[in-house]
């Protein structure tokens, strides 16, 4: 049974997953790491999503305000075993459907070329690449996306 839940960046089960994410971006980001890794402090975090597959932690995803109109998604995560089982899609749906009604129009987010799953999963789920913003201009390694969602 999955069961998804809206919480914040205190709930210790989005911490255990957080944790099991930062330790797999540790080996994909290589050099550039502590480069990435300033950006996702999960502390100003006040829009977590984790899904439960038979009441285990096994996906999360949060959002962050990015400006008046979209909200940049972050640590999105799901365990070894739960993933190609669309969790990951549930969780992102939970984001999108929570900025929606917070009045955003629009979630943005930036991934690493190296993560070829997490390219595949955002294209598959409608998200746009757009020229990289913000502290990802210029970045060679990272690749940003966008998707609309409706008021």
């Amino acid at each position: 049974m999955i069961k998804i839940i809206r919480s914040n960046a205190e709930n210790e089960d989005f911490i255990f997953l957080v944790k099991q994410l930062d330790a797999y971006l540790k080996t994909t980001d290589g050099d550039e790491h502590n480069f990435y890794n300033q950006f996702n402090s999960i502390k100003a975090l006040k829009h977590v999503v984790i899904a439960y597959i038979d009441g285990k932690p096994s996906a999360c995803g949060a959002f962050k305000k990015y400006n008046e109109n979209s909200v940049e998604v972050k640590r999105m995560f799901t365990t070894t075993q739960a993933r190609n089982k669309g969790i990951a899609t549930k969780v992102l749906t939970e984001l999108e459907d929570w900025a929606k009604e917070l009045n955003y129009s629009s979630c943005i987010l930036e991934t690493g070329i190296r993560q070829q799953e997490a390219v595949a999963f955002y294209k598959t789920n409608a998200y746009q690449i757009i020229p990289n913003y913000g502290q990802y201009k210029g970045v060679k390694n990272s690749l940003c996306f966008e998707k609309k969602i409706k008021r």
